[in-house]
Parts: structure tokens; C-alpha cells; sequence
């Protein structure tokens, strides 16, 4: 599940990207590479504007979905780890420690 929201999660960002460029700016933008400058935009002075701001939107939100789901799928791991099917390995026995008994306490005067 991780994989398939990590692979939306990228596809929607570099769709992000390209839609942004195409989207009409106060300045020179990849619009005016196309042919458009005359117009103020790639799809001329219809008003493309809006359709590609709304395509925008919903893939903003398509973001923003997927990054709280991963989000929340990385904090809520499944519990197994490759760490979990490792043999234990025999510790040392310390000897035990002997109490030092209370006389033997050398006293300052």
C-alpha cells in the first residue's frame, strides 16, 4: 500500500510542476515559449486560465492526501522487523555479587 501511495504521491508532483507551468503569469512564463505571449496564455484569450487552475486544485488536494496517508502509514508500522528473526545469542553469566557485610565498614574518626 506504501508503494502504490508513494508512486500517486510522485506522479501527482511532477503533475503539479507541469501544471503550474502552463498556468498564465504577470511575467515571462513557459506560456510565452509556445507561441502564447500575445495572449497571456498556452490555451489563447479564452480563458484556459480556469481550467487549468482547477485541474491544479484537485491535484493539490490528490497531494495533500497522499502525504497524510504516508504520513500515517510511516508512523504505524506493522511491527515486523528482519531484526525479529535473529537467533538469540547466549549472554555471559556474571557472577553474582556478594554483599559487603556492615562491621567491615572501616569508620572515620
Amino acid at each position: 500500500m506504501t508503494i502504490f501511495l508513494t508512486v500517486i504521491h510522485v506522479l501527482i508532483s511532477l503533475f503539479i510542476i507541469g501544471a503550474v507551468l502552463l498556468q498564465a503569469g504577470k511575467g515571462a512564463e513557459v506560456g510565452a515559449t509556445f507561441g502564447g505571449g500575445g495572449s497571456g496564455s498556452v490555451f489563447g484569450a479564452s480563458g484556459g486560465g480556469t481550467v487549468v487552475t482547477r485541474i491544479t486544485t484537485g491535484a493539490a488536494i490528490i497531494f495533500m492526501l497522499t502525504s497524510l496517508a504516508l504520513a500515517y502509514f510511516s508512523g504505524h508500522t506493522s511491527g515486523s522487523s528482519i531484526m525479529s528473526n535473529r537467533p538469540q545469542v547466549p549472554t555471559q553469566q556474571e557472577a553474582p555479587v556478594q554483599p559487603m557485610p556492615v562491621n567491615s565498614v572501616p569508620v572515620q574518626k
